[in-house]
């Protein structure tokens, strides 16, 4: 009886937990291609085949919803841009990757920043992770307060990625060339300022 019973807990439990998994996935899709005011619990709900009230159990609130989704997304991210250390080849290639798929988004969010507390505090973490991603993979040997890291930060930034891929129209093959040779440069040119001192 007891072993029937915890096998039913422990079925409702993944039940529940894969309800919550579908409506953060639900917000986090609808959240590619529009504004989050723009996206109601109706519009997540249906995405999600589940009830308004079913996210609320979960939930609480919209902004608790938001919160979650924003977490799933940051952990998302730090998954997609891993990278060996000290392998720029690699790292361009994941960088420039992670930009084909989610850099829209990222813009999307950076346009809400303004006029939404919540995605500032999703970008303000996002930028964080960017410069800690470029502390960890291109400068494990300097300190943050470096020069060279802000350096880097801006030749891997999604704006970077941008102004190549999307305003100048270049491929994505030439724009992670052009990006490489940005860090590469920036690299070589610390390397030889360290080996003159």
């Amino acid at each position: 009886m007891k072993t029937t019973r915890a096998y039913t807990m422990g079925a409702r439990a993944e039940a529940m937990a894969e309800t919550r998994r579908r409506i953060i996935e639900a917000l986090f899709d609808l959240g590619r291609e529009r504004m989050f005011p723009d996206i109601s619990l109706d519009d997540v709900a249906a995405a999600a085949d589940v009830s308004v009230q079913t996210i609320l159990r979960h939930f609480t609130s919209r902004a608790g919803l938001i919160e979650a989704t924003m977490d799933h997304a940051i952990a998302t991210v730090i998954e997609e841009r891993h990278a060996p250390v000290g392998d720029v080849d690699a790292a361009m290639t994941v960088i420039v990757r992670h930009y084909e798929d989610r850099g829209p988004t990222a813009l999307l969010m950076l346009a809400q920043e303004a006029s939404d507390p919540q995605v500032a505090a999703l970008t303000r973490r996002g930028r964080d992770l960017h410069r800690t991603w470029v502390e960890d993979v291109f400068a494990p040997s300097v300190g943050p307060c470096d020069p060279l890291v802000d350096l880097l930060v801006v030749a891997t930034d999604v704006y970077t990625w941008k102004l190549l891929r999307i305003d100048r129209r270049y491929s994505r093959a030439r724009t992670q060339q052009l990006m490489h040779r940005m860090v590469t440069s920036l690299l070589e040119s610390a390397r030889h300022e360290g080996e003159s001192t």
